[in-house]
């Protein structure tokens, strides 16, 4: 490897440390799921804010109720009927119950709620003779939730960095928040570069073996989906420093900027010089990896010094650099602390020789074993070779002179890779 290369966990150290987390903004709770919460909420109540039933059935008193069965039925005097939404009128005393919805208030003097199955459903309820007979007495104290046993006032519920999920935005609910404080997502900035490209409704120059189509622009705003706010795609640039020039200027007022293509040394590789005319800053041009050594990133000053990733052109390269590098960027700017995909080990099938002094990310497709997953290659790992990723789970990452089928390695898993075939029960 070369001197000037990165380590990728040098490249990434370098990338982390030039970041910083976006402003926060305020968001309706319907549209800040994923965001990362910028405040703490207390609660303002206890929750729940009255004891309630937590069944459909009779609140009485346990001593009333104890040792009724089947043999030996208990009957009490049925005083009131209370659905969920109404307070109860009375308390409830000696040989008396009132019929109870769930999350309806618990009157006074109730320790139990007797759950319908245990009864005969009462018989004349909301006249003067109501009564219920009570067949089981494995309810005696039970079925009541008490207030305040699952928030008490002025308790934290939700802690600043909590990324939202939808539990989360109900509890905000149940403070009265109907808007929450949120990191902002970054907007992003996508332009793929070079003459041989067109847009996939060009796929004519394609079949006619005069052009290729931009894969790269398509398979990036789909990796950036749920972590831009925004993606806003620049198009293709022609291999003309003026028009480099002229789409990077449309990255205006986003908060990162990606290429693909023309970070390499080629003669018509204009990148680097068009980058520098616009104040490149704190930037690196190499990797130490596989696929996607050609990998660059800086800061560009003349547009409001944002973040830039420069990705290769090849398909494979392009992807990979965008889930080691990328999307943890765009994660951090957005405020989340846990930043990297998930990782399982898996053991590969067969050894595979690996060009030393290199970091590479294999990919693979994971079958069940016994206890570790097995890791097969999903072909030829040519950085051109995209089918090579459709078919993927994971990235294996190996190092060294080839992989040992004994030992298991971390596979970085891709999209739904981490999703199951069957139920865990």
């Amino acid at each position: 490897m070369r001197a000037d290369w990165l380590t990728p966990a040098e490249a990434w150290s370098r990338i982390r440390s030039s970041l910083e987390t976006l402003r926060p903004e305020t968001r309706s709770l319907h549209d800040a799921l994923g965001h990362v919460l910028a405040e703490e909420i207390a609660s303002p109540l206890d929750l729940p804010p009255w004891d309630n039933s937590a069944m459909d059935g009779f609140a009485a008193r346990a001593a009333d109720v104890s040792g009724a069965s089947d043999e030996r039925p208990v009957v009490l005097r049925v005083v009131e009927d209370i659905p969920a939404g109404r307070q109860p009128s009375r308390p409830i005393g000696k040989g008396e119950a009132t019929r109870i919805m769930t999350g309806a208030p618990v009157p006074e003097g109730a320790d139990s709620v007797i759950r319908v199955e245990h009864t005969n459903g009462g018989v004349e309820i909301g006249g003067p003779t109501a009564s219920v007979t009570v067949r089981s007495d494995g309810d005696a104290g039970r079925n009541i939730r008490r207030r305040g046993e699952d928030v008490r006032t002025g308790e934290e519920v939700l802690r600043r960095g909590t990324v939202l999920a939808p539990a989360h935005l109900g509890v905000a609910a149940g403070m009265g928040r109907s808007q929450l404080s949120v990191v902002r997502r970054p907007s992003v900035a996508v332009l793929a570069s070079g003459d041989e490209l067109v847009e996939v409704d060009g796929f004519s120059e394609a079949l006619a073996g005069r052009r290729i189509v931009s894969t790269n622009s398509y398979t990036l705003r789909a990796q950036l989906a749920g972590l831009a706010a925004e993606v806003r795609m620049l198009g293709i640039a022609a291999d003309r420093p003026d028009d480099l020039r002229k789409r990077l200027e449309g990255a205006r007022g986003v908060d990162a900027l990606i290429t693909s293509a023309g970070v390499s040394v080629g003669e018509h590789d204009h990148l680097r010089a068009v980058l520098a005319d616009l104040g490149l800053e704190d930037s690196f041009w190499r990797i130490g990896m596989r696929p996607g050594s050609p990998f660059a990133f800086g800061r560009v000053r003349a547009l409001g010094g944002i973040p830039w990733f420069g990705l290769p052109g090849n398909p494979v390269s392009s992807m990979v650099g965008c889930e080691v590098f990328v999307k943890p960027a765009l994660r951090t700017m957005a405020g989340r602390s846990r930043l990297h995909g998930p990782v399982v080990p898996a053991r590969p099938r067969e050894s595979i020789s690996l060009k030393p002094g290199l970091v590479h990310f294999l990919r693979v497709r994971l079958l069940e074993g016994e206890g570790t997953a097995h890791a097969i290659p999903t072909g030829p790992q040519g950085s051109g070779i995209l089918t090579s990723m459709a078919a993927a789970d994971g990235l294996l990452v190996a190092e060294g002179k080839s992989l040992d089928p004994k030992r298991d390695y971390p596979v970085m898993l891709l999209g739904d890779a981490g999703l199951s075939e069957r139920p865990p029960f």
